[in-house]
């Protein structure tokens, strides 16, 4: 909970108190396992076509930014919610650090300055944003020392009433005002009505490794579990490093097209689970591989209802105490600094999650996602999310990783697994070098040095279409070899994050 909390502040670009996400947990001592869901919920308010102009089109950015763009935050519902059920300390202990943070401040860094500079536009659209991100209306300078004191008041206030100090009272009251002000639908019957959910993880196997990781409305399970049981059907072993790469794309390729088509919010939408975590359906879907040729995304067909046709945000925490519980956080306001709007006097910045929802069918969100009738907006539901906190187990070793990434999470974490079943430590976990392949758009997204010269050149034969993108991801994860008696923990070299592994007296290590 705090470094949930402390991330939320210090990280306004990423999460907030104004978003919401997914807390993969496992407790040692009886081995419960579960993934507290704290995802945003659609306004009741909220209608199929309130993106789209009078000729049905989206209108550019309307689910993006300022306040029509934000679903009800559910992350200080989350933190009351673990607090209370599943932790040791009072929030009012475990929000104290980010209370300090956000009152006493912090110096902003270049990171903070490039998204500041990307989301300058929306955050000089709310004056309140402005005036607490930027100074006199542009980008601060380096150092510059970030204040955030109404965000420390509402963070004493959810420290010492709990859930109704956000989604009661006058913090409330001041956020519905502030979004009704600006043309947003939120009611306090919103912020009351808010629930978490706590959901069973979806659980898969490769090659002796145990996977356990996010349910929906997360997609990260579904399609992992998916591709996991495509990739038994070939001998990955025998495999040449073109072919693997051709085969990852192509398994990317069919369980993306799922995620377009079925998946949504559990509670909404009825999902045919059972078939898409089903050996047989991976099997069928395996048959449509070729390994002499890509398969163009337009032959496997839209998904239904659908016309024919990166990211660096978010954030994520991995954690192992010395009893052996552990979670994976994954936590997010959507783009960069959300919607870019803060209602006066919350010091709240809101998510822009509403753009996670199809808004129309076939047409591709800001992560070029597109989605059908599962995804589609509607009161109360939840949007689909990519966010994959996972934990691997093969036995000796135990892996807990996540990380931010837009559309690209889920096939991060795909090749962290295939890494972690080579044997890889922490460090080569969260280096591996990263390619991914989402349906639509039909291009293989690649970092700079994914494919040698010889296997892009061997892909482009096949008939795939590469894109060279900026290095991508923030992942963060902790490796325990229980036989050896070691933990390690590893940041992406891509981000800005830390690890750290604290010493504790022998007597407290847990046994196997």
């Amino acid at each position: 909970m705090a470094a949930s909390a402390a991330l939320a502040v210090v990280e306004p670009y990423s999460s907030g108190l104004g978003g919401g996400g997914f807390w993969l947990l496992h407790r040692a001592r009886d081995g419960l396992e579960l993934m507290v869901d704290g995802r945003e919920r659609a306004p009741l308010a909220a209608r199929r076509g309130m993106y789209l102009d009078a000729r049905g089109e989206p209108v550019p950015g309307a689910s993006i930014d300022g306040a029509l763009a934000a679903a009800i935050p559910g992350l200080p519902a989350a933190l009351a919610h673990i607090a209370a059920r599943y932790g040791r300390l009072p929030l009012t202990r475990s929000l104290a650090p980010a209370i300090r943070l956000a009152r006493e401040g912090f110096p902003v860094d270049a990171r903070y300055r490039r998204f500041a500079r990307f989301r300058l536009a929306a955050l000089r659209a709310s004056p309140e944003a402005a005036r607490i991100f930027l100074k006199d209306g542009e980008v601060p300078p380096e150092g510059w020392r970030l204040r955030q004191p109404a965000l420390a008041a509402t963070l004493e206030r959810l420290a010492r009433v709990g859930r109704d100090g956000f989604y009661a009272g006058p913090v409330a009251e001041r956020l519905v005002a502030g979004v009704r002000a600006a043309g947003g639908i939120w009611t306090l019957e919103d912020l009351a009505a808010y629930r978490v959910a706590e959901r069973e993880p979806l659980r898969g196997t490769w090659q002796g490794v145990r996977l356990t990781s996010a349910a929906p409305p997360s997609s990260g399970g579904v399609l992992l579990v998916e591709m996991l049981h495509m990739l038994e059907r070939f001998d990955w072993d025998r495999l040449d490093a073109a072919t693997r790469a051709h085969v990852l794309v192509e398994i990317m390729r069919r369980a993306y097209r799922d995620r377009a088509r079925w998946l949504g919010d559990p509670d909404h939408v009825a999902m045919p689970l059972a078939r898409l975590l089903s050996r047989a359906y991976a099997a069928r879907l395996a048959r449509g591989i070729r390994l002499d040729r890509a398969t163009p995304s337009a032959a496997l067909g839209p998904p239904p209802g659908t016309a024919a046709p990166g990211g660096t945000h978010t954030t994520h925490l991995s954690i192992l105490d010395a009893e052996g519980n552990r979670v994976a956080a994954t936590l997010t306001i959507n783009y960069p600094f959300g919607s870019g709007f803060v209602p006066p006097g919350t010091g709240v910045l809101l998510n822009d999650e509403m753009d996670d929802f199809a808004l129309k069918p076939g047409v591709p969100n800001v992560y070029g996602l597109i989605g059908a009738e599962a995804n589609a907006i509607a009161p109360g539901r939840r949007p689909l999310s990519s966010m994959s906190p996972t934990f691997l187990d093969d036995g000796r070793r135990l892996a807990i990783l996540g990380t931010p990434g837009g559309s690209r999470i889920i096939t991060m974490v795909l090749h962290a697994i295939l890494g972690f079943a080579e044997g890889a430590d922490a460090r080569g976990l969260v280096a591996r070098a990263r390619f991914h392949h989402q349906y639509l758009p039909d291009e293989v997204q690649h970092e700079p040095g994914a494919f040698t010269p010889a296997v892009a050149a061997r892909l482009r034969a096949l008939g795939h279409r590469l894109r060279e993108v900026e290095p991508y991801g923030n992942m963060q994860a902790v490796v325990w070899d229980r036989r050896a008696g070691t933990v390690e923990a590893a940041s992406d070299p891509r981000g800005i994050g830390a690890a750290r592994v604290v010493a504790v007296p022998r007597r407290h290590v847990p046994a196997r």
